[in-house]
Order: C-alpha cells, then sequence, then structure tokens
C-alpha cells in the first residue's frame, strides 16, 4: 500500500482549520440516531484534532438529497447525537463556504468543533466539481479523511479537496487501511477467504480477484448453490442463478490454475419453505436434495472441515454469510464458523478482517464481533477493495 500521511505527520496545528471528512450518515427514527457506531469510529480523530487546538469543521453527507437543499436532510438533524458521543458541544454552520462559514471560523475558538451542513447540498460535491472543491478549501488549512466507507466515491469531499491542501488520513482511516493491507496487500500466508451473499452476480469482480491472491476461497449463502448447480448438482427449487453456470466454472478453473482450493459444502440444511424452524428442516448430503427442497445454510459435517481449513490458515477475509443467517436456524453455520475464527483470533493464530452490512450483523449475532482482528462498518468501499479496485478517496491521500 502506498503511504499516505497520518495525524502523527502533523506539527503544531494550533489555531489551524482543518476540514475533517466523516460519515455522519446515521440511521434515524423520530428524530435521532439508532446506530451512533460511525459517530463512535471517528470520535478519536475528531477529539485528537480539537485537543491539539484545531478548528475542527465536520464534512459530511446525509440522505441523497441529489444537489438540492432538503429540509429533513440537514446534517443538524444528526447535531444532537455527535454532541453526546462527543460530550462537547458542536456549532451547526448551515453552509459548506462563504461569508457564513468564514464567520463562523471567525467565532470559534482553538480546539472547537463546527458542522458544516450536508455537503451533497450542492450539486459541485457529487460532480467533484474543482471549483466547488476550491470553495470549501478556501477556508481551510488542512484537509483530514476520516470517512473509508464513503473512499469508492470521487466526490469533491472525498478525492477533491486533498488536491488542494495538505491531505492527511483520520485514525479510523488509517486502522482501516492498515487491516486491509494486512488481509489482501501483504498478507500472512495461507489465506482464506469466505465469501456469501444471495447471488454471484453481484460478487463477480470479488470472486475473480480473490482466486489469485487467497489459496483457500469458501463459497456460502445463495451463491454456493449457482456453483454446485454448475458441477451439475441438482439444487432443488433453491436460491440459483443457473445462467451463471458457464461464469461459475469458469471462476473454478480459474481458481484451479491459481492453486486456489475452492470449497463448497458437501452436506447442507433443507427445507420445503423458507421460514423459521419449518417441520420440513433436515440436513442432507448435496447430491440429495428434493425437487421440493430448498438449500437454506451448510450443513454441520462441511462447517467442521471449514473450521479445520481455518485452523492451517494465517489470514481470514470475510464478506457474506453462509446461510440465511436471519432466520433461525439457518445461521447455525455462519455463527459455528465465526466462533472458531474468533477463538483462532484470540489464540494469536489468525489474522482476521471482516466487512460489508450483512457480515457485521452476523458476527454480531454470533457475538464474536469484537473478537476478530478488524471488522469495517464500510459496505460498498469493502467491496469494491475486495474486488482489488483503487479507491478514489484513498488514492488521493496517497497521491
Amino acid at each position: 500500500m502506498s503511504n499516505f500521511k497520518t495525524l502523527d505527520d502533523l506539527g503544531d496545528i494550533t489555531g489551524k482549520v482543518v476540514l475533517l471528512r466523516v460519515d455522519l450518515n446515521l440511521p434515524m427514527k423520530d428524530g435521532s440516531a439508532t446506530d451512533v457506531t460511525r459517530v463512535e469510529a471517528v470520535k478519536p480523530t475528531i477529539l485528537e484534532l480539537a485537543d491539539k487546538g484545531a478548528k475542527v469543521l465536520l464534512l459530511a453527507h446525509f440522505g441523497r438529497p441529489k444537489g438540492q437543499r432538503h429540509s429533513t436532510m440537514s446534517t443538524s438533524f444528526v447535531q444532537g447525537d455527535v454532541e453526546k458521543v462527543l460530550g462537547k458541544e458542536i456549532m451547526f454552520i448551515p453552509e459548506v463556504m462563504g461569508p457564513v462559514v468564514e464567520q463562523s471560523i471567525g467565532i470559534l475558538r482553538d480546539g472547537d468543533i463546527g458542522l458544516l451542513d450536508n455537503v451533497r447540498f450542492w450539486p459541485g460535491e457529487e460532480a467533484n466539481d474543482p471549483e466547488f472543491a476550491k470553495g470549501i478549501a478556501a477556508h481551510g488549512d488542512l484537509y483530514v479523511n476520516d470517512a473509508f466507507s464513503a473512499a469508492h466515491r470521487a466526490h469533491a469531499s472525498t478525492e477533491g479537496l486533498a488536491h488542494y491542501l495538505p491531505a492527511y488520513a483520520g485514525r479510523a482511516m488509517e486502522a482501516e487501511l492498515k487491516a486491509l493491507d494486512a488481509a489482501l496487500g501483504n498478507p500472512e500466508a495461507p489465506v482464506a477467504a469466505i465469501v456469501g451473499g444471495a447471488k454471484v452476480s453481484t460478487k463477480l469482480d470479488v470472486l475473480h480477484n480473490l482466486v489469485g491472491r487467497v489459496q483457500h476461497l469458501v463459497i456460502g449463502g445463495g451463491m454456493a448453490n449457482t456453483f454446485l448447480a454448475a458441477k451439475g448438482v441438482d439444487v432443488g427449487k433453491s436460491l440459483c442463478e443457473h445462467d451463471l453456470a458457464d461464469t461459475a466454472n469458469r471462476i473454478m478453473d480459474e481458481a484451479d490454475h491459481a492453486g486456489c482450493t475452492v470449497h463448497l459444502p458437501y452436506d447442507v440444511v433443507v427445507a420445503k419453505e423458507f421460514a423459521a424452524n419449518p417441520p420440513s428442516l433436515r440436513t442432507s448430503n448435496v447430491h440429495e436434495v428434493a425437487k421440493d427442497e430448498m438449500i437454506l445454510d451448510i450443513g454441520p459435517l462441511a462447517v467442521e472441515a471449514l473450521g479445520d481449513v481455518l485452523k492451517t490458515c494465517r489470514t481470514l477475509v470475510w464478506n457474506g454469510p453462509l446461510g440465511a443467517f436471519e432466520t433461525e436456524p439457518f445461521d447455525a453455520a455462519t455463527v459455528s464458523l465465526a466462533k472458531t475464527a474468533a477463538a483462532l483470533t484470540q489464540d494469536g493464530s489468525l489474522i482476521s478482517v471482516a466487512g460489508g452490512g450483512d457480515t457485521v450483523a452476523a458476527l454480531a449475532q454470533a457475538g464474536v464481533k469484537d473478537d476478530f482482528t478488524f471488522v469495517s462498518t464500510a459496505g460498498g468501499a469493502f467491496l469494491e477493495w475486495m474486488e482489488g479496485k483503487d479507491l478514489p478517496g484513498v488514492a488521493a491521500l496517497t497521491a
């Protein structure tokens, strides 16, 4: 991974204005946030900059206003939640540039924090308009990006600003980039990747990238059914993309050539209907799935075998559940393997990096979210990183 500057590289920033890009796109209900994980992630960076005497201006988006002001999408809605997490009052500034911002900076004391309005209220943000970026940059001395979850977007506040101000990674961004580098950049081999989820079509680029970079590729979720069907297994009425059989076979051939073992389940949990604890529930060999049954999880023998595979590995990257984990008992395989991975991580024998919304939820359900080496809360950015793509927001920091 190319070098990027961190907060350790800052000199004296007393009285300097820091434009800090954060992710405050919080899920809301009845006017307050239902989950403040994203604020907690950026809290160390905000407080460190404030403690060093900078005037910190938070730049964030909230919802999808598509370049127009929306009364319900102002970042002022999250101000109270941010103040609660930081334990400090912050000043709301209803613009991102111009005289109002200039006046507000004049009122802020060293170590104070201001929250600018939704940067997506202006069309120049998503267009990454250089003039718009310059307009925002005019108010700042430094730019810090602590929003990895928005790093796959080349927007003015995530990429453009880095061209006009000295640019640094915040603490959350730094941790994310170091963890990702340890997982796929310069990992300790052997490396295993677990890729689950409903559809192969959404993860094709991920699979193509991984077969050349890992020694073990575990395919779970509905995706496994598509691969099994491609190998001639009758998957009954399981969720399956039959039209992708050729693609699945091509990925398995690529894996063969690259010396990567693809792991598909040989026993599965099936039922005639998708519901919690259905009466038709049974465990079956993959070759004995009936026409009216659907595969909803991988079976206990397969999970045990995968646990043995992880014991031989040094690094694990995980994205996507192994079964229909939202409904019991189809969370069993995911929970069991997550516990194995967590135990190996705690023993110090495995570096485990997981990411994506469903994955984070599944690890939380297994009670092991805090036992992995690193869990990324970024969805799209984590996927694009797994696809081997350059993330504009990260590339701008290393330019």
